[in-house]
Protein backbone atom coordinates (compact mmCIF):
# COMPACT_ATOMS: atom_id res chain seq x y z
CA UNK A 1 0.00 0.00 0.00
CA UNK A 2 1.40 3.35 -1.09
CA UNK A 3 1.79 5.46 2.07
CA UNK A 4 0.00 8.60 2.09
CA UNK A 5 2.04 11.96 1.33
CA UNK A 6 1.26 13.34 5.20
CA UNK A 7 1.82 10.11 6.89
CA UNK A 8 5.49 9.55 5.33
CA UNK A 9 7.72 8.71 7.95
CA UNK A 10 9.69 12.22 9.37
CA UNK A 11 12.08 11.64 12.19
CA UNK A 12 10.71 15.67 13.92
CA UNK A 13 7.28 14.72 13.54
CA UNK A 14 5.37 14.46 16.25
CA UNK A 15 3.80 11.46 17.63
CA UNK A 16 0.95 11.96 19.37
CA UNK A 17 -0.07 14.59 16.03
CA UNK A 18 0.31 11.78 14.27
CA UNK A 19 -1.97 9.55 15.83
CA UNK A 20 -4.24 12.56 16.10
CA UNK A 21 -4.16 13.36 12.34
CA UNK A 22 -5.07 8.73 11.80
CA UNK A 23 -8.17 10.08 13.86
CA UNK A 24 -9.24 12.71 11.92
CA UNK A 25 -8.46 10.70 8.72
CA UNK A 26 -10.64 7.70 9.33
CA UNK A 27 -13.94 7.20 7.89
CA UNK A 28 -16.92 6.50 9.03
CA UNK A 29 -15.47 2.57 9.71
CA UNK A 30 -12.60 3.44 11.01
CA UNK A 31 -9.67 1.86 10.14
CA UNK A 32 -8.33 -1.71 9.45
CA UNK A 33 -5.05 -2.75 11.72
CA UNK A 34 -3.07 -3.23 8.61
CA UNK A 35 -3.78 0.45 7.69
CA UNK A 36 -2.95 1.98 11.10
CA UNK A 37 0.52 -0.04 10.81
CA UNK A 38 1.20 1.20 7.25
CA UNK A 39 0.70 5.04 8.72
CA UNK A 40 2.58 4.33 12.08
CA UNK A 41 5.68 2.86 9.87
CA UNK A 42 8.60 1.87 11.79
CA UNK A 43 7.42 3.67 14.63
CA UNK A 44 5.04 0.90 15.25
CA UNK A 45 7.13 -1.28 16.88
CA UNK A 46 8.33 1.32 19.89
CA UNK A 47 4.59 2.26 19.90
CA UNK A 48 3.61 -1.52 20.67
CA UNK A 49 6.27 -2.20 22.71
CA UNK A 50 5.50 0.92 24.69
CA UNK A 51 1.61 0.02 25.42
CA UNK A 52 2.77 -3.71 26.54
CA UNK A 53 5.99 -2.36 28.73
CA UNK A 54 4.41 0.34 30.73
CA UNK A 55 1.60 -1.62 32.76
CA UNK A 56 4.64 -3.57 33.76
CA UNK A 57 6.61 -0.57 35.60
CA UNK A 58 4.00 -1.50 38.57
CA UNK A 59 6.68 -2.94 41.07
CA UNK A 60 6.23 -6.25 42.13
CA UNK A 61 3.47 -7.22 39.83
CA UNK A 62 2.79 -11.26 38.95
CA UNK A 63 0.90 -12.52 35.99
CA UNK A 64 0.71 -9.69 33.52
CA UNK A 65 4.43 -9.30 32.80
CA UNK A 66 4.92 -12.96 32.13
CA UNK A 67 1.60 -12.65 29.61
CA UNK A 68 2.91 -9.40 27.58
CA UNK A 69 6.78 -10.55 27.96
CA UNK A 70 5.91 -12.88 24.81
CA UNK A 71 4.63 -10.67 22.56
CA UNK A 72 7.31 -8.13 23.49
CA UNK A 73 10.47 -10.55 22.78
CA UNK A 74 8.34 -11.47 19.36
CA UNK A 75 8.22 -8.06 18.37
CA UNK A 76 11.65 -7.38 19.14
CA UNK A 77 13.04 -10.60 17.19
CA UNK A 78 10.76 -9.14 14.13
CA UNK A 79 13.04 -5.92 14.46
CA UNK A 80 16.18 -7.88 15.30
CA UNK A 81 15.85 -9.47 11.59
CA UNK A 82 15.21 -5.91 10.16
CA UNK A 83 11.79 -6.15 9.33
CA UNK A 84 9.96 -2.48 8.54
CA UNK A 85 6.75 -2.75 10.53
CA UNK A 86 5.31 -5.88 12.77
CA UNK A 87 4.06 -8.94 11.31
CA UNK A 88 0.67 -10.16 12.66
CA UNK A 89 -1.20 -12.84 11.16
CA UNK A 90 -3.81 -11.62 7.76
CA UNK A 91 -7.02 -12.26 9.98
CA UNK A 92 -5.88 -9.69 12.58
CA UNK A 93 -4.66 -6.94 9.74
CA UNK A 94 -8.25 -7.15 8.20
CA UNK A 95 -9.80 -6.17 11.13
CA UNK A 96 -11.02 -3.02 11.47
CA UNK A 97 -10.79 -0.36 14.64
CA UNK A 98 -13.76 1.75 15.41
CA UNK A 99 -13.31 5.70 14.76
CA UNK A 100 -14.86 6.35 17.89
CA UNK A 101 -12.11 3.85 19.76
CA UNK A 102 -9.49 5.65 17.23
CA UNK A 103 -10.54 9.07 18.78
CA UNK A 104 -9.92 7.31 22.70
CA UNK A 105 -6.46 6.32 21.85
CA UNK A 106 -6.13 9.90 20.07
CA UNK A 107 -7.03 11.54 23.70
CA UNK A 108 -4.91 9.05 25.49
CA UNK A 109 -2.25 10.01 23.10
CA UNK A 110 -2.42 14.02 24.01
CA UNK A 111 -2.84 13.74 27.56
CA UNK A 112 -0.92 10.82 28.88
CA UNK A 113 2.10 10.61 26.37
CA UNK A 114 2.76 14.58 25.57
CA UNK A 115 6.08 13.87 28.07
CA UNK A 116 7.88 11.73 25.62
CA UNK A 117 7.60 14.53 22.97
CA UNK A 118 8.46 17.59 25.69
CA UNK A 119 11.27 15.86 27.19
CA UNK A 120 12.69 14.24 23.69
CA UNK A 121 14.07 15.16 20.31
CA UNK A 122 15.76 13.34 17.55
CA UNK A 123 19.74 13.24 18.50
CA UNK A 124 22.21 10.69 18.78
CA UNK A 125 20.93 9.18 15.32
CA UNK A 126 23.73 6.21 15.60
CA UNK A 127 21.08 4.91 18.05
CA UNK A 128 18.30 4.30 16.10
CA UNK A 129 19.86 4.02 13.08
CA UNK A 130 19.07 0.27 11.62
CA UNK A 131 22.34 -1.31 14.08
CA UNK A 132 21.36 0.97 16.23
CA UNK A 133 17.45 -0.68 16.25
CA UNK A 134 18.86 -3.70 16.08
CA UNK A 135 21.43 -3.52 19.39
CA UNK A 136 17.90 -2.21 21.22
CA UNK A 137 15.77 -5.17 19.76
CA UNK A 138 18.58 -7.43 21.18
CA UNK A 139 18.78 -5.20 24.83
CA UNK A 140 14.85 -5.43 24.74
CA UNK A 141 14.86 -9.34 25.00
CA UNK A 142 17.52 -9.70 27.07
CA UNK A 143 15.66 -7.34 29.41
CA UNK A 144 12.30 -8.98 29.13
CA UNK A 145 13.70 -12.46 29.97
CA UNK A 146 14.11 -10.88 33.15
CA UNK A 147 10.58 -9.24 33.83
CA UNK A 148 9.79 -12.94 33.48
CA UNK A 149 10.94 -13.91 36.35
CA UNK A 150 9.12 -13.19 39.21
CA UNK A 151 8.90 -9.55 40.87
CA UNK A 152 12.07 -8.56 39.08
CA UNK A 153 9.70 -6.91 36.86
CA UNK A 154 9.98 -2.85 37.44
CA UNK A 155 13.76 -1.84 36.37
CA UNK A 156 13.83 -3.66 33.26
CA UNK A 157 10.02 -2.46 32.70
CA UNK A 158 11.54 1.04 32.87
CA UNK A 159 14.67 0.31 30.34
CA UNK A 160 12.14 -0.63 27.77
CA UNK A 161 10.12 2.06 28.55
CA UNK A 162 12.60 4.32 27.47
CA UNK A 163 13.99 2.45 24.73
CA UNK A 164 10.84 1.63 23.18
CA UNK A 165 9.85 5.80 23.76
CA UNK A 166 13.15 6.71 22.02
CA UNK A 167 12.61 4.81 19.13
CA UNK A 168 9.24 6.59 18.55
CA UNK A 169 10.57 9.56 19.00
CA UNK A 170 14.26 8.86 17.31
CA UNK A 171 16.00 9.55 20.11
CA UNK A 172 19.12 8.26 20.99
CA UNK A 173 19.57 9.19 24.39
CA UNK A 174 16.51 7.63 25.36
CA UNK A 175 17.23 4.68 23.95
CA UNK A 176 20.75 4.66 24.98
CA UNK A 177 19.36 5.14 28.78
CA UNK A 178 17.21 2.62 28.38
CA UNK A 179 19.96 0.11 26.83
CA UNK A 180 22.12 1.50 30.21
CA UNK A 181 19.63 0.27 32.51
CA UNK A 182 18.20 -2.90 31.46
CA UNK A 183 22.15 -3.83 30.83
CA UNK A 184 23.09 -3.04 34.26
CA UNK A 185 19.52 -4.66 36.06
CA UNK A 186 20.99 -7.87 33.73
CA UNK A 187 24.45 -7.29 34.97
CA UNK A 188 23.54 -7.23 39.11
CA UNK A 189 20.95 -10.51 38.42
CA UNK A 190 24.20 -11.87 36.75
CA UNK A 191 26.45 -10.91 40.23
CA UNK A 192 23.78 -11.97 42.39
CA UNK A 193 23.01 -15.32 40.43
CA UNK A 194 26.79 -15.76 40.41
CA UNK A 195 27.19 -15.26 44.58
CA UNK A 196 24.40 -17.53 45.11
CA UNK A 197 26.11 -20.36 43.18
CA UNK A 198 29.40 -19.66 44.70
CA UNK A 199 28.36 -18.92 47.73
CA UNK A 200 26.35 -22.30 47.59
CA UNK A 201 29.37 -24.54 46.08
CA UNK A 202 31.52 -22.80 49.25
CA UNK A 203 28.69 -24.04 51.72
CA UNK A 204 29.08 -27.99 50.13
CA UNK A 205 33.07 -28.16 50.50
CA UNK A 206 32.52 -26.64 53.97
CA UNK A 207 29.76 -29.40 54.54
CA UNK A 208 32.26 -32.26 53.44
CA UNK A 209 35.26 -30.72 55.20
CA UNK A 210 33.16 -30.76 58.70
CA UNK A 211 32.07 -34.53 57.83
CA UNK A 212 29.29 -34.05 56.68
CA UNK A 213 28.79 -37.16 54.59
CA UNK A 214 29.25 -38.94 57.40
CA UNK A 215 25.81 -37.42 58.78
CA UNK A 216 23.86 -37.95 55.86
CA UNK A 217 24.75 -41.39 55.69
CA UNK A 218 23.65 -41.93 58.95
CA UNK A 219 20.63 -40.38 58.20
CA UNK A 220 20.25 -42.97 55.26
CA UNK A 221 21.06 -46.01 57.60
CA UNK A 222 18.13 -44.63 60.12
CA UNK A 223 15.16 -43.33 57.56
CA UNK A 224 16.21 -45.06 54.78
CA UNK A 225 15.37 -48.52 56.06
Amino acid sequence: MTQPEQYRDDPDRSFVNLVALMSRDSGPDGLSISEILDRLDERAFGIVILILAIPCLVPALYGVPQIVGIPIILLAGQMLLGRREPWLPASWLRRRISREWLGRMADFADKRMRWIERLSRPRLRLMTSAAGERLAALMMILATLTIILPMTNSVPSLGLTLMAAGLIERDGLFVLAGEMVALAWITALAVVAFGLAFGATWAVSLFDRVGGQAVVDWFSTMFGG
